[in-house]
């Protein structure tokens, strides 16, 4: 898949972000300007990226935004918007000159690596500079076809901490919970290095069979290679033209691990503002309720007795999930905590009711915006006069994907405000 430059990348990150949401929580729509420029940090910012633009809806971005803004999920149409990959028309001819490593010798390697086919649509990008803020992410991509139909397959390379954060989302399988995928693969290689092999879907909601498969690789030196490929011509707004996506899972390793891609990402430019050498803890433990084990333990300890929790789990420091069966099925419940939120959401708790020490408290229960059959979403937003915010989501299905598990959420709104009011989330902020 291409990989733009960071100023480019970003606006389509910002529309892809938001297809994510959608997918994974409902449907939303807010303004785009205020998710580029929420000021968060830029290594928070790539993982989201990542994470919107390879698995299409990661559901770690289900319920929190760029800089740590929530979005709810409701309201917002599809903005139809294609893809990078979509834009096929006309694709510019790999350069041979933008970089040590250059876009028609990257477009060479993969071709190389790849089965005998026929190649069209030819892209890529070399490791020149690229620009003030940042390198540029080298790319190649192709429309590859074996004789079953063609397929965009493409590659993009990137430096990244070994040990990050960021490292592990891109070699740990995603929660099944929270994403739709039929396989899932991670291990770690003799060398040292991170490898996922994934297979799963363009549409979490699965409305178009565009399946979506890649390979991701980060060594012990810092090297981040990706391998993607599709069952279509591109990612999106294409028509599927074979069953599954031409290369198995071993030949995706074998493409992923070849040692060209760790020669050009070596060949980069590097930025200054960015290493790859892991910076060191200055802290022994995490602050009281900034991580997912805080917040997840919190909310079962709020949970109405003999409520049994049947999983757990969550994608961001403020973000959790639990599962709950009151003997009735399956329900899940989403929870987000955050401070500093008052400026953010000036505009987004008018009509809320206040309560007499300030607090704003929204709620609502709705449909489910993506139509799964029979899905209510119950949800309930305060806000503190400190800018603390809590909000709380519980549907009547087990995860972000499938139908309804049960007549309505395990939850009542009103059980929902007693658990987002509660001062424990206070407590040593």
């Amino acid at each position: 898949m291409p990989v733009e430059d960071h100023k480019e990348h970003d606006d389509h990150f910002e529309d892809r972000l938001g297809e994510a949401l959608r997918h994974a929580g409902g449907g939303f729509e807010t303004d785009r300007s205020t998710l580029a420029t929420a000021g968060a940090a830029r290594g928070r910012r790539l993982l989201l990226r990542r994470r919107a633009a390879v698995a299409g809806g990661v559901a770690a971005v289900a319920l929190v935004g760029v800089g740590g803004t929530l979005l709810v999920p409701w309201g917002g149409d599809e903005d139809g918007r294609q893809s990078v990959a979509a834009g096929r028309a006309a694709p510019p001819r790999p350069a041979e000159d933008d970089g040590e490593v250059s876009g028609a010798d990257l477009v060479r390697t993969l071709k190389k690596l790849l089965p005998a086919g026929k190649f069209s649509e030819e892209q890529g990008r070399g490791t020149g500079e690229g620009g003030d803020e940042a390198p540029p992410m080298p790319y190649a991509q192709v429309v590859y076809d074996d004789g079953e139909g063609g397929a965009a397959v493409g590659v993009s390379l990137n430096r990244i901490q070994p040990g990050s954060e960021q490292a592990r989302e891109w070699t740990e399988c995603p929660d099944k919970r929270l994403v739709s995928y039929d396989t899932c693969t991670a291990s770690t290689l003799s060398d040292g290095s991170g490898l996922l092999l994934f297979q799963g879907y363009e549409y979490p909601d699965r409305r178009v069979d565009t399946k979506h498969w890649y390979a991701s690789l980060v060594t012990p030196q810092g090297h981040h290679i990706t391998v993607n490929e599709w069952n279509a011509e591109a990612e999106k707004d294409a028509p599927v033209t074979r069953e599954e996506p031409p290369l198995t899972t071993a030949q995706l390793k074998d493409v992923v691990t070849a040692a060209a891609w760790r020669t050009a990402v070596d060949a980069m430019p590097e930025d200054p503002g960015y290493s790859i050498t892991p910076k060191p803890s200055t802290s022994t433990s995490a602050p009281p309720g900034a991580d997912v084990a805080s917040v997840g333990t919190t909310l079962a300890s709020l949970l109405p007795e003999k409520m049994k929790v049947t999983a757990k789990g969550g994608q961001e420091p403020d973000y959790a999930y639990v599962v709950v069966d009151d003997g009735k099925g399956e329900s899940m419940v989403q929870i987000n905590v955050q401070s500093n939120m008052g400026e953010a959401l000036s505009g987004h708790m008018a009509g809320a009711e206040e309560l007499q020490d300030g607090t704003l408290l929204l709620t609502r229960e709705a449909p489910d915006e993506k139509g799964r059959a029979g899905v209510v979403v119950r949800t309930v937003d305060v806000l503190r006069p400190n800018g603390d915010r809590v909000v709380i989501m519980a549907s009547n299905a087990a995860g972000l994907q499938g139908g309804a598990t049960r007549e309505a959420p395990a939850l009542t709104i009103e059980q929902l405000k007693k658990i987002a009011t509660s001062e424990k989330w206070q407590e040593g902020r």
